[in-house]
């Protein structure tokens, strides 16, 4: 286990669980670069920081993002990720999902991240048409 990683993503993970905007934003390196897939309009690779977190905020916008809760959070030797169980969707017609969110640390900040949906159709079809 990489001491470095588990660190970062933990100080991540309680952050985010506790609503700390500052802090979850000073943890994305300025070359950040996010990783979506699927069929939808925010699928791909998305570089630098504030690119990578437009994409993130559109992606919260579209599926009206909530977390629930951090469900693990693991470190190995050059990865680490973290599985949320977060609600999306409409108020009144939300649902629950599982995700896993692997992340590359670089110098204590993220610097990379795949994000994986269990059921990667679902959340095409909340955030819209290519």
């Amino acid at each position: 286990m990489n001491e470095a990683i588990a660190q970062t993503l933990g100080a991540y993970a309680k952050a985010w669980q506790a609503g700390d905007l500052g802090t979850i934003m000073a943890a994305y390196h300025d070359e950040f670069v996010l990783h979506y897939f699927g069929n939808n309009p925010l699928a791909g690779r998305h570089a630098g920081k504030a690119t990578a977190l437009g994409v993130l905020g559109d992606f919260s916008r579209r599926t009206n993002r909530r977390l629930i809760e951090i469900v693990s959070v693991m470190a190995g030797d050059t990865r680490g990720a973290i599985i949320t169980r977060e609600q999306l969707g409409p108020d009144g017609a939300a649902i629950e999902v599982e995700r896993v969110l692997v992340y590359r640390v670089t110098g204590g900040q993220l610097a990379e991240c795949w994000v994986y949906d269990a059921d990667q159709a679902m959340i095409d079809r909340l955030i819209g048409p290519v």
